[in-house]
């Protein structure tokens, strides 16, 4: 008697499936001990993945895993989410009742009709900042914040919605959930030492003082060399910003300002990348602001403006390439208020020399089309201007001609001429004042390199 919970004759009914016909009572019943025994040993290997995974009900994902472990050809075909419905049969006859699995029908026509999905991109890796100083820059491959607060409000437990769920349901349970989970904290303070604390007093303290200048210089050197500032280098660029909108009318405080940032950028254990951007707005004032101190009849202002040139310059060359649209935005910048003819000539100035710190091709695309143009408000304040007007007109044009001076070009050949015809093609280029300035000059150089970019032939 077989104590096998498998029928033997179920057994004779898959071996006449796979045509065997002559199975004896015996060999059925020893493979129904083997059957059950196989269904017990996956079921057992199962439910140890279903206790690994910390899950009470047993998944197709089990039996599959059991199987594997177990070396066996593993179950074919592709799981589903939805519960298995069966139906029954209707059968006549008073013969058991028929179950069958309610499959939905496919149209194979309308399978292949379908689009094809689209072509998936190849595989490539590229570099991104994931974090400066601690902060995720806002780029599309860093997550954004909301991501962030949608992950850490997310209902979870036994408030988290299923997908099933309602609008409604969707709606309160959120609402609970964003109740229970939501931790508002407080804002945390950059804790600085107090000897950092009392460093940062002194300095800026020396910094404005503008009657000890020993004083400033020694603040200004221990920028330049100190190694520990980099916690207080934001407080510095603030410090900076604030005084200069408020100092527009002290040139020693905005000169020593600007050797400030000298200084800051000098250094060589300060990380002044991510602070471009707030730097950038106090060197522009310095370089391009209408008024710079409280006498306009001083002229000192213009080694400020040099100065704030020559920053601009340092910046725009170090981190162009991190930001690459920094140098088209201060191009930009300088370019309209050395176009906009309601500026005064100290903009104009400032804008002349910030161009020539872009380069070569900022001067050749950008400067030299427009000299011609700018001639004409020259003339008219050589003509009808005062003496402070004449004065900076004429710096103005020192300014342009020092810009030119960048498009010598040193391979030269030697043995080149300057064309006989050279004085009327500079007044077509440049204009009248400034080919007199350059003939008056005598630069061959320059002539040439002028002369060939635009008669090329």
């Amino acid at each position: 008697m077989s104590l096998t919970v498998w029928n033997v004759e179920s057994i004779k009914d898959v071996a006449e499936m796979l045509g065997i016909s002559s199975l004896g009572d015996e060999a059925a019943s020893a493979i129904a001990m083997d059957l059950e025994y196989r269904i017990h040993q996956v079921i057992q290997e199962a439910m140890k993945f279903m206790v690994h995974s910390k899950r009470t009900v047993l998944s197709n994902a089990d039996i599959s895993s059991a199987l594997r472990t177990l070396n066996v050809e593993p179950l074919y075909g592709f799981n589903t989410s939805r519960p298995v419905e069966f139906h029954e049969a209707a059968v006549g006859g008073g013969q058991n009742s028929l179950y069958y699995l309610d499959d939905e029908e496919i149209d194979f026509e309308k399978i292949i009709n379908y689009p094809l999905p689209k072509v998936p991109r190849n595989i490539s890796y590229t570099a991104h900042w994931l974090a400066i100083e601690g902060v995720q820059p806002a780029i599309p491959q860093n997550p954004t914040p909301s991501d962030h607060t949608t992950g850490e409000w997310a209902p979870k437990g036994p408030a988290a919605v299923t997908p099933g769920a309602t609008a409604a349901t969707k709606e309160a349970s959120n609402g609970i959930s964003s109740m229970e989970n939501v931790e508002v904290k407080p804002l945390v303070r950059h804790v600085l030492s107090k000897e950092l604390q009392l460093y940062f007093e002194r300095i800026t303290a020396a910094l404005l003082d503008v009657s000890n200048s020993e004083l400033r210089h020694a603040a200004l050197s221990s920028l330049r060399d100190d190694p520990g500032l980099h916690q207080l280098l934001p407080y510095f660029i603030m410090f900076l910003s604030d005084s200069i909108s408020h100092n527009l009318n002290n040139l020693v405080i905005l000169t020593t300002l600007m050797q400030m940032a000298w200084a800051l950028l000098d250094n060589p254990n300060l990380f002044v990348e991510p602070y471009v951007q707030q730097l950038m707005p106090s060197i522009l004032t310095c370089l391009v602001a209408k008024r710079l101190g409280n006498d306009p009849h001083n002229h000192d202002h213009y080694a400020l403006r040099d100065l704030a040139a020559y920053l601009l310059g340092i910046v725009c060359n170090r981190f162009g390439n991190v930001y690459y649209t920094l140098k088209p935005r201060v191009t930009r910048t300088v370019l309209k208020a050395f176009l906009d003819n309601t500026k005064p000539y100290t903009t104009h100035y400032g804008a002349i020399i910030g161009l020539k710190t872009m380069g070569k091709e900022a001067i050749r695309v950008l400067l030299v089309p427009n000299i011609k143009v700018y001639e004409i408000l020259v003339i008219k304040s050589f003509e009808k201007g005062n003496d402070d007007d004449k004065y900076e007109a004429n710096r103005c044009m020192d300014a342009l001609y020092d810009s030119l001076l960048l498009l010598r070009d040193d391979q030269l050949s030697t043995d080149k001429t300057v064309p006989p015809n050279a004085r009327g093609l500079l007044e077509k280029i440049v204009g009248n004042l400034m080919t007199e300035k350059i003939m008056e000059k005598g630069d061959k150089d320059l002539i040439l390199a002028l002369v060939d970019e635009n008669n090329p032939a």
